[in-house]
């Protein structure tokens, strides 16, 4: 099951919680209020082990001005 972020929309309240994809949004229990409504939040993901692209060492074409670039191929 996934971590949801939510915000209560009686205090405003922000708020984690493992549940089901499918869950109704309007049966969730704030935890500080008690009250059920709360709203789902959009949130960001972390992910491990990449890279960044080759231009986001910001050089022109993406390669390094001096020449050892850990990025270029």
């Amino acid at each position: 099951m996934p971590i949801y972020e939510f915000a209560c929309r009686s205090c405003g309240e922000k708020f984690e919680k493992l549940c089901s994809m499918d869950v109704d949004d309007n049966a969730v229990e704030c935890p500080k209020c008690s009250k059920t409504g709360a709203e789902r939040l959009l949130s960001s993901f972390y992910s491990m082990g990449s890279e960044p692209a080759p231009a986001a060492c910001g050089a022109p074409g993406g390669s390094c001005a001096t020449g050892r670039c850990p990025f270029a191929g």
